[in-house]
């Protein structure tokens, strides 16, 4: 199966960077999966799983927060806000960062603050969704 050159880089770190068989991003409305010699193309990524699979096969698989994927010349690059392995992640602060969110839009705020409220609640859902192996479906 032929490769391409996939670049997962969040703000902190770069989460991946080598060549894949394929990766399969998180979108708004579903998931855009991304193989060798992909036509040119830049979109947005949402909050959710990202699924890598190796130039051996192995699937490497991650949560990810908002950014957004560009694919030119069989290179894909993903500049995300967060990427993370489910065992990195902290399921207590996951927890508690759903229930400041859940608290926070239950409050009068702005657009601009409901807007942040809503996103930080999808993150941790997120996180809290893919933190454990048995639940991630390859």
């Amino acid at each position: 199966m032929n490769t391409f050159l996939l670049n997962v880089t969040a703000c902190d770190r770069v989460f991946f960077e080598g060549y894949c068989r394929q990766v399969i991003l998180p979108l708004e409305d579903g998931e855009k999966g991304i193989q060798a010699h992909h036509e040119n193309m830049v979109f947005a990524v949402n909050v959710g799983e990202l699924r890598i699979q190796t130039e051996d096969g192995a699937w490497i698989t991650g949560v990810v927060g908002s950014g957004f994927a560009q694919v030119i010349n069989n290179r894909v690059s993903v500049l995300v806000d967060t990427a993370e392995h489910p065992d990195e992640i902290d399921v207590r602060r996951a927890k508690e960062a759903k229930e400041r969110a859940k608290e926070q839009l239950r409050q009068e705020q702005s657009i601009r603050e409901y807007h942040m409220s809503k996103a930080s609640l999808a993150r941790a859902m997120s996180r809290l969704r893919y933190s454990s192996k048995d639940d991630m479906r390859i």
